[in-house]
């Protein structure tokens, strides 16, 4: 999926005001600030907005924030059916299918009117809530214990009857993607702070993120095997994970800013 990417000055000015803007209404579990979400409603005119995690591997759905919120009793209901008509649906698993989690497609990239009309997805799922078009943003997991195969977080827009998103929605989604993923990665960064390691350790872990082996690890920093074995425990326990790989990524904002 591809789409040239047009927008006014206007639009320009107002995206630097949505991304830069300190927010402080973050919520407490998984999501984007509420206040981020309405401004986005201002920018791309829908009905619905919603912020969804997904694991089609797992068949689950691991994030849900929609602006006006839509109950939990409503996403249950509706889970069971998401997933039954989930990889029959084009647009709902095009970025598990492609591995393409850049471009911003809505379903008349896929579907005619007509054609949209008779896929279970829209059945038992839009239509019921009186929806009709929806333009998708995709974006990676945050690093961690949450990544892995199947794992995705998507931003819906969602309209009723009438006019579908325009190119201009589109361009500006697609300006705005990048910024909406770091503000996502900001997000999780302020939930969940990483813990303090001492210098020593900070050491040590640049080394492993380095690919050095434990006992190279001890002859550049003078000490025996047991000890870096000792750190290496020390900073699993610390950042609460099991393996090099994971340290250095739960770490890694602290080490590239220090």
């Amino acid at each position: 999926m591809s789409t040239s990417v047009t927008a006014s000055d206007r639009d320009l000015r107002r995206l630097a005001d949505i991304v830069s803007e300190d927010r402080p209404d973050l919520v407490a579990g998984e999501g984007l600030p509420p206040s981020l979400l309405a401004d986005l409603m201002d920018q791309i005119r829908c009905d619905v907005i919603s912020f969804e995690g997904f694991d089609s591997k797992r068949r689950e759905t691991w994030l849900f924030q929609s602006i006006p919120g839509r109950g939990d009793a409503v996403i249950e209901d509706l889970e069971p059916a998401h997933w039954e008509h989930y990889w029959d649906c084009q647009p709902c698993s095009y970025p598990d299918r492609s591995g393409d989690l850049v471009s911003i497609v809505k379903i008349a990239d896929f579907y005619s009117a007509r054609q949209w009309h008779s896929v279970g997805t829209y059945s038992d799922i839009y239509r019921p809530q009186g929806l009709e078009h929806d333009l998708m943003l995709t974006l990676p997991p945050p690093p961690g214990l949450v990544a892995g195969p199947g794992r995705t977080i998507r931003l819906f827009f969602f309209r009723g009857p009438g006019p579908d998103f325009s190119d201009r929605d589109r361009a500006v989604l697609t300006l705005l993607r990048p910024h909406l993923h770091q503000a996502y990665l900001d997000a999780e960064r302020r939930r969940h702070p990483v813990p303090r390691l001492t210098s020593r350790q900070t050491d040590l872990l640049r080394l492993v993120a380095a690919g050095h082996t434990n006992t190279q690890i001890a002859r550049r920093l003078g000490i025996s095997e047991a000890t870096v074995r000792t750190h290496l425990e020390n900073i699993y326990s610390r950042l609460q994970v099991s393996s090099r790989t994971a340290a250095v990524t739960r770490a890694f904002q602290d080490l590239t800013a220090s």
